[in-house]
């Protein structure tokens, strides 16, 4: 695993083929990294499948509301739904979406962002000033490389366990 600098502002996403380590970037987007660091420590994330993950540009999770694969998963409605707390603003920055970098996903509106998110699979500097980049994958990417591709996949990848880093015992 990766050296970690700041275990507030890290995240430690467990997957079936072994943990993924994100470094949040509270200077950046400081109400994106507190949401997920708030639905992080409610557990809200654990059990959450993967429902769109496209080959060659990104896999996206984080709907706690329907997607959760321990309860009341919905592969219908994956991707529909956010969390119980309220919409966060846009926090666009100059950070393009490389390789790696996590991206808030969102609605049409701009301040829809909730608690989905995606991972770039490769660099989508398309999205650049229209998604808010929010963390980047320090350790891990060849993780997130495996997970299982489809919109939704037949069988899908899911978050096992996301815990803030200075939660973690060491």
């Amino acid at each position: 695993m990766a050296e970690i600098k700041d275990p507030e502002n890290t995240i430690i996403i467990e997957l079936k083929d072994g943990p993924v380590v994100i470094e949040l970037l509270p200077d950046v987007a400081p109400k994106h990294a507190e949401r997920m660091k708030q639905l992080a420590r409610d557990g809200a994330y654990d059990n959450v499948a993967f429902h769109r993950v496209i080959e060659g540009f990104m896999a996206q999770t984080g709907d706690v509301e329907n997607a959760n694969m321990e309860k009341d998963y919905n592969p219908r409605r994956a991707g529909t739904g956010g969390s119980k707390y309220p919409d966060l603003p846009a926090e666009f920055s100059k950070l393009p979406h490389d390789r790696g970098t996590l991206g808030a996903a969102r609605s049409m509106n701009p301040n829809s962002a909730n608690s989905q998110f995606f991972i770039n699979f490769k660099d989508n500097h398309f999205l650049n000033g229209q998604y808010t980049v929010y963390g980047r994958v320090i350790s891990g990417m060849e993780n997130v490389d495996k997970i299982a591709r489809g919109e939704p996949p037949a069988n899908p990848d899911r978050m096992i366990t996301v815990k803030v880093a200075a939660d973690v015992d060491a």
